[in-house]
């Protein structure tokens, strides 16, 4: 299977925050074929943990996030639309006009629309547009009135996730689609499970993916306190901005260094070792700071404090249904767990802890 092949069919996979069940079974399938037996926590994050073969090796979590974002209906109204509550940060200028799935309780896909309203009705008493609000974007399924609509199994709390085909640019070189955020981390920790079956290392890694990032880091509180790892490595992709005449995320530039972000600073002994493993393995990075967080934020606030970061790709346009993103970028960041997961030891934690 070509790795474009599989990051079709990863990114296609429709699972929004608190309803991970479609990417969770892809995961505990492909886990299970690479001869792992994965746990679930009390929120569903699913994990893999490879045991060291030393007493008492260090413990190091490698995790993605499995939800992207979506919505939740939240009203039904008597001509047969929806409206909904966000799961996850929207731009609501990239709201309308798109096509979703609706999933009901009892398994039904409908269907659904974005209204794109017409910038007749868009103009205020003023004459400007306005910019609409998330909660009055319409949701349209094609129904006659509300009873229809009822008829066919939909109520409030069904969730609606962005529908898209994946595809590659002309240059072969980057990939249009939807949710490599955080499918980009979900695939990243499949490819390395299966780079580690054959392998030994002194250090006992819990290898999986947390649930509900996009509604607030919540999966890693739950996963870091149930697997109690020394270290933490978020993989999760951020907005690149280089269409947008800024150099903080450059598409081709390779894997981010997140050195900053609102609610998690790169600590000097982390920093250190991610810089020496690059080096050392040719790997190439850049720089970045962000105003958004990842999981990382969670985790290194549990347990009395764990060391974290984040191994990130960037990608144009995220969270929303036509994201950009680089082939070799995935490549220099897989490249970049490889190295740090075997190269990890109980010295080189001693050095990232107490810097």
């Amino acid at each position: 299977m070509t790795l474009f092949s599989k990051i079709k069919e990863i990114t296609e996979i429709q699972a929004t925050s608190g309803y991970e069940a479609p990417m969770r079974d892809y995961m505990r399938t492909r886990m299970v074929e690479l001869g792992y037996s994965p746990e679930t926590d009390g929120l569903g994050g699913i994990f893999v943990t490879k045991e060291s073969q030393i007493k008492n090796a260090p413990r190091v979590m490698i995790a993605a996030h499995m939800d992207e974002v979506g919505f939740m209906v939240s009203s039904i109204k008597s001509d047969g639309t929806f409206r909904a509550v966000s799961l996850g940060g929207w731009n609501p200028l990239v709201i309308s006009a798109q096509r979703f799935t609706l999933f009901t309780r009892d398994g039904k896909k409908i269907p659904v629309v974005t209204g794109g309203l017409p910038p007749h009705l868009l103009r205020g008493a003023s004459g400007a547009l306005t910019l609409p609000q998330v909660e009055d974007i319409i949701f349209d399924g094609g129904f006659m009135n509300r009873e229809e609509v009822l008829e066919f199994g939909i109520r409030q709390g069904d969730v609606i996730v962005p529908e898209a085909e994946t595809i590659l640019t002309a240059n072969g070189k980057n990939v249009i689609g939807k949710a490599w955020d955080n499918r980009y981390g979900c695939l990243m920790v499949l490819e390395l499970l299966d780079y580690l079956k054959d392998k030994e290392l002194p250090v006992t890694l819990i290898i999986g993916a947390n649930v509900q990032e996009e509604v607030g880091l919540r999966g890693a509180h739950v996963s870091t306190r149930k697997f109690r790892p020394e270290l933490f490595f978020a993989v999760d992709c951020s907005p690149a901005t280089d269409t947008f005449a800024n150099d903080n995320g450059r598409l081709g530039a390779g894997s981010l260094l997140r050195y900053y972000d609102p609610g998690h600073i790169m600590l000097p002994g982390m920093k250190d070792f991610l810089l020496n493993t690059a080096e050392i393995n040719g790997i190439k990075t850049q720089a970045y700071i962000s105003k958004g967080g990842t999981d990382a934020g969670a985790a290194h606030l549990q347990n009395e404090g764990i060391p974290s970061t984040t191994i990130g790709v960037c990608a144009r346009y995220i969270h929303s249904h036509q994201s950009i993103f680089n082939i070799d970028d995935f490549m220099e960041a897989q490249n970049f767990i490889r190295a740090i997961v075997t190269s990890l030891d109980k010295e080189k934690i001693s050095k990232i802890k107490n810097y």
